[in-house]
């Protein structure tokens, strides 16, 4: 891609399908208001948390319970601000924000964080739709109709993500970086991963692994939120941030998952980038 002067990189989450990347350039384009990288990258990541096609905020998918569990983070350089497990909010991505800049914590959970954004101004919002409810469903009666060894942990829910895909595949993290007048500045959002545990938590919300910006770039990761943790992903992309190209960085990390779902968006002085081992829409936005 070419060099960058003000950027803004989208993707709609590892698995999105390429169809949805010019709705990602409009949303793209919304966003560069011509303030700071921060409100860029969350502007962005709420609009694609209100759009039912993306895994993220009112597209979120269901746990095993039925609830809606959601994780968002935002990030600029020495400063991060993550909800986990957050229910019955809007934009995750905007109470992430309020974490940040309003209180002294970095992470905050479950109900602790929907009081949280209560106390902010964030309204009761029931953020689940008939489509997260078909799916909902279909991963019950898979889940209730296989038998599998015990011995395997997760093995119920591997046997049905293998033999399911068609129905119980989602988009998964939505994310932005940007860099606006030298500035960088990183957003996170997602419903999770079909089927997942109540309480569950994945990269997204976990700094290093999901999310990462310094002051030589930013970098959001998508996929399989546990193997991404165990990498501690974004993190390894950013270490090497000007040992060579940033294009080169990305692949290389990404083709280390083999074939394990992953993709990044990443961006740094004079390189803004967008590869996954999956499709993956996305959309880079110069201005």
């Amino acid at each position: 891609m070419p060099p960058v002067s003000n950027t803004i990189v989208l993707h709609g989450g590892a698995g999105s399908s390429n169809q949805f990347s010019e709705r990602l350039k409009a949303y793209a384009k919304r966003s560069l208001n011509g303030k700071s990288a921060l409100d860029c990258v969350i502007s962005a990541v709420v609009q694609m948390e209100d759009d039912q096609d993306f895994n993220a905020g009112t597209g979120s998918v269901m746990r095993v319970d039925g609830s809606i569990q959601m994780d968002a983070a935002v990030m600029i350089p020495g400063r991060f601000g993550a909800v986990a497990a957050i229910e019955r909010v809007k934009n995750p991505v905007l109470v992430a924000r309020d974490v940040m800049e309003r209180t002294p914590h970095l992470i905050l959970s479950g109900d602790g964080a929907v009081r949280f954004a209560r106390a902010m101004g964030h309204r009761d919002y029931d953020p689940s739709t008939e489509k997260a409810r078909e799916r909902y469903r279909a991963m019950m009666s898979a889940l209730e109709g296989k038998k599998t060894g015990e011995d395997e942990k997760y093995s119920v829910m591997r046997e049905v993500l293998r033999s399911m895909p068609e129905l119980l595949s989602t988009t998964d993290t939505v994310g932005a970086v940007a860099r606006v007048n030298g500035e960088f500045a990183a957003a996170v959002s997602t419903g999770g991963a079909s089927p997942m545990l109540r309480g569950r938590i994945g990269d997204s919300p976990i700094p290093g692994a999901g999310i990462y910006c310094g002051e030589k770039g930013a970098v959001v990761a998508t996929g399989i939120g546990e193997e991404i943790l165990k990498r501690v992903l974004c993190y390894r992309v950013y270490s090497r941030i000007g040992a060579k190209r940033l294009e080169d960085i990305v692949r290389e990390e990404i083709a280390a998952f083999g074939n394990v779902s992953v993709g990044l968006i990443a961006v740094s002085e004079d390189e803004a980038v967008a590869a996954s081992n999956t499709n993956m829409a996305y959309a880079v936005e110069y201005f």
